[in-house]
């Protein structure tokens, strides 16, 4: 900021030098892109992510359904697990439990699933999740955890966005300062033997 304001201050200062100035424009084009261009990518980068989860949501939402399954033990050791946040917005306590089902077609299947029943003593009934082929999967992603992800990766963008501008903002400032002191070491190497000698014009 303080050297965008150099563009005002600076502007009828004879002790002004030409890289003073740009890099006042330089601080103030990297600010407005800051801004303008970085929330606005972030913007995009949201709408298309929400776009493509949302359309996931869908598709998981289609293809996994809810059946009943038969508890026959909990599995030794497994604790209460909370919901997978990639899944569910929701914190719901889940237990691991072995459990047998019927597949749509008929075969019998037996796996290790997760439950949110508490109910879950050998013989109680609970409820899962099975893909079409009536294998056990996580619930569907809903549209809620959806559009959170989204947003946090437009956020995401958007500071490093900033990132990026700030980074090369710097980087331009360090070679013009770099190019100064080599223009002022040619300088003085050109005048510096001769300085304060008479007649030399110093």
């Amino acid at each position: 900021m303080r050297a965008v304001s150099g563009v005002w201050r600076w502007r009828h200062n004879p002790l002004r030098r030409a890289t003073d100035r740009l890099e006042a424009w330089l601080a103030l084009v990297a600010l407005l892109l800051m801004v303008l261009a970085a929330p606005v990518c972030g913007w995009l980068c949201g709408v298309v992510t929400d776009g493509a989860l949302q359309e996931s949501v869908r598709a998981q939402q289609a293809q996994r359904h809810v059946i009943t399954a038969v508890v026959v033990r909990r599995v030794p050791g497994a604790s209460n697990l909370a919901a997978d946040p990639e899944v569910s917005s929701e914190r719901t306590t889940r237990t691991t439990v072995l459990a047998r089902w019927k597949a749509p077609d008929g075969t019998p299947r037996r796996d290790t699933v997760a439950t949110s029943s508490r109910v879950t003593e050998p013989g109680s009934r609970v409820r899962i999740w099975t893909d079409r082929q009536g294998r056990a999967v996580l619930p569907p992603m809903d549209g809620t955890t959806a559009r959170t992800h989204a947003a946090l990766a437009g956020f995401g963008v958007t500071l490093i966005g900033v990132g990026l501008i700030e980074a090369g903002r710097r980087v331009i400032v360090w070679r013009m300062v770099q190019r100064r002191y080599a223009r002022l070491d040619r300088d003085w190497a050109e005048s510096g033997p001769d300085w304060g000698r008479t007649g030399t014009g110093s």
